[in-house]
Order: C-alpha cells, then sequence, then structure tokens
C-alpha cells in the first residue's frame, strides 16, 4: 500500500451543499508513475506497477468516495508511438479518456540532472499530449516524483514553461511513491467536478472484475522478473474463475510471443513460473480475501499483439467508458 500522504487536506463540501461526482482521466507519457499515483490517491494498491514502458495496457476506474465527493480516477495506458495494434489500442484508451473525462490530470515527471538541478523545458511528448486534451476539459498539471529534486527551488521554472502551454487549472508539484501531495490533488480535482450523485456505490474502488486484476497480478509478477523483450510480448488470460464458500481456484495462461521465451518464463526446473504463481497468489489472497489455488500455464502465441481478433478475444487494452451504476456485490472489487 503506497505511503499516507504527509498532506492531510482533504476535500469536504460545506453543510447542505451538492455533492459532486464524476470521471478524472490520469494521462501521460509511459513511466511518469501515472499508476502509482492512482494508487497514492485511493490509499489502497489496485495498478500493477513494474520498471518496464506501457505497463499499463487497459482503461483501469479506481473509485474513491469522501467527503461528499466521489472521484472516478481513469489510469491509463502511456501515450507513445505505437508498433503494433496493442499500442494502437493503447493509446485509444488514453485519448478517449481525456476526451470523455470530467476533469483531466495530466501527469509528467522531473527530469534530474546529476548536479541537482531540473531541465526546465517542456519535452516535446508531453507538449503533444496537452495538445491532445480538449480545451475544453479543465486540466491539472501534477509533477511527479518531486523526491529526486533537493532544493524545490529548481522546479520552479519547469512549472512556468507548463503554464505558458495551455490553460492549467492547478500545478501541484509531488511525489506519488511518498504519497506527498496527494491531499492537493484531491482538493483541486473536487473543486472542478460537477454535481451529482455518487456514479458508483460507495465501498466499489474498481469497475472492473475480479478476474482483471488476477491476470494482472500474474502479469505483474513476469515484469518484475523478465528483461528485454520478454515482457513486452507476455499477456495474461483467466481460463477459469471457480468461487467457493472458503477459496477460489482460478487457472491463468501466461501468453509469450515466441516459443523461445516460454523456457524463460518456465524457468530451470520450473523454478520461475513457481515463483511467479507464489508472488501472484499471495497477491490474490490478500485481494479476494480468500484462500486462492492458483494453476499458472504458459502458451507461445506469436504476434498476438499485432492481430485485432486475437486482442479482442484475449480482452486485451479493452477497456470502455465505465458505466455509472450501483453495484452489486461480486460485480467489481470493494
Amino acid at each position: 500500500m503506497p505511503a499516507k500522504s504527509k498532506d492531510n487536506a482533504r476535500p469536504r463540501t460545506s453543510e447542505g451543499a451538492r455533492p459532486r461526482a464524476g470521471t478524472i482521466a490520469l494521462v501521460g507519457r509511459p513511466n511518469v508513475g501515472k499508476s502509482t499515483l492512482l494508487n497514492a490517491l485511493l490509499g489502497t494498491r489496485i495498478a500493477i506497477t513494474s520498471p518496464h514502458p506501457q505497463t499499463t495496457r487497459d482503461r483501469i476506474a479506481g473509485i474513491l468516495t469522501e467527503g461528499g465527493v466521489q472521484f472516478v480516477f481513469l489510469d491509463t495506458p502511456g501515450l507513445h508511438r505505437p508498433r503494433h495494434k496493442l499500442g494502437q489500442r493503447m493509446n485509444e484508451l488514453a485519448r478517449g479518456a481525456a476526451s470523455d473525462s470530467d476533469v483531466a490530470v495530466f501527469v509528467t515527471d522531473v527530469d534530474a540532472r546529476p548536479d541537482g538541478t531540473v531541465a526546465n523545458t517542456v519535452r516535446d511528448e508531453d507538449r503533444e499530449i496537452l495538445k491532445s486534451i480538449p480545451e475544453t476539459t479543465p486540466t491539472i498539471l501534477v509533477l511527479n516524483k518531486i523526491d529526486r529534486v533537493r532544493n524545490k527551488t529548481h522546479l520552479f521554472p519547469l512549472l512556468e514553461a507548463f503554464g505558458k502551454e495551455r490553460a492549467l487549472a492547478a500545478v501541484i508539484p509531488v511525489s506519488a511513491l511518498a504519497g506527498d501531495g496527494m491531499g492537493r490533488v484531491l482538493s483541486e480535482a473536487a473543486k472542478l467536478l460537477p454535481p451529482g450523485e455518487p456514479l458508483f456505490d460507495p465501498d466499489e474502488l474498481s469497475d472492473k472484475p475480479l478476474r482483471f486484476f488476477v491476470a494482472e497480478l500474474v502479469r505483474e509478477q513476469v515484469l518484475r522478473r523478465t528483461r528485454q523483450e520478454v515482457p513486452h510480448g507476455v499477456a495474461v488470460t483467466v481460463e477459469s474463475f471457480e468461487e467457493g464458500t472458503k477459496d477460489v481456484r482460478i487457472s491463468v495462461t501466461v501468453h509469450v510471443a515466441k516459443e523461445s521465451h516460454k523456457g524463460i518464463i518456465i524457468g530451470d526446473g520450473g523454478k520461475m513460473l513457481a515463483s511467479i504463481g507464489t508472488a501472484a497468489r499471495k497477491r490474490a489472497e490478500a485481494l479476494i480475501g480468500r484462500k486462492v489455488h492458483l494453476q499458472t500455464f504458459v502458451r507461445a502465441t506469436p504476434k498476438w499483439f499485432d492481430d485485432e481478433a486475437r486482442l479482442t478475444d484475449m480482452g486485451v487494452a479493452e477497456g470502455a467508458k465505465p458505466k455509472a451504476r450501483k453495484a452489486r456485490k461480486g460485480r467489481g472489487v470493494a
């Protein structure tokens, strides 16, 4: 679980004020910390993270109901130059989230130099992403990873440069990893959300089913244990998900892009696959709150990432706009 925010200012509605609710898209380049930010804002871990770019492939709703305000945060894939159909789908999800949401949170990070100074110009990629957000969408700039900078005054020129790119509702330096600045992000976002009743049950954390998160937990362990081209060619599908009164039996398939990658995932004597399965099972048990029996298989599925029909069949990068609903137990993560 991310560290608690050191700034404790939380959004509150004044007595008699109408409640607020809406969607907030988290958009930005790969590896700027969008998923870490989502986890820190929610105060619990629902999005997987890894050092590899394009870890997030889907649009994941994280729901926080607090102080008369319901935030529906949309974690999105990092916008990048795609080389295959999976990348195209991921970009479409991210751009669609920014267009469909009530508020956009543009996330970027600090380019800290060895001498302690900070690059004070806006990256071309950041400029393109900012331009892709509709002018009519209120936008908050979140500058992440400020824990890398000892002298925070070095951030001022960069923040000023971003302010010249477009109108921004707020500019907020944060460290999502440390939990710093989360209260201010929530307070500023709350001001921009439209009045309205909650879109989801207050106890719900996401609109995604448990099956989705189990697949993600397995994929996360693969990402954390492999290098080079292997992580980018991995997908995980849930073959069966049987819930009992005291336990859950789950079977998953880890798809790899090349036959030669199967041996890497399985490892010497099956040790790598066993390690992946054990770590993912423990995470799944913490999420579900019951004993989990996890079976993990490996299959070579060449070029799955460049096949539209297969991507659809596997359910990869298919995140639709969250539909407002009052939750029923078992439908989403609570």
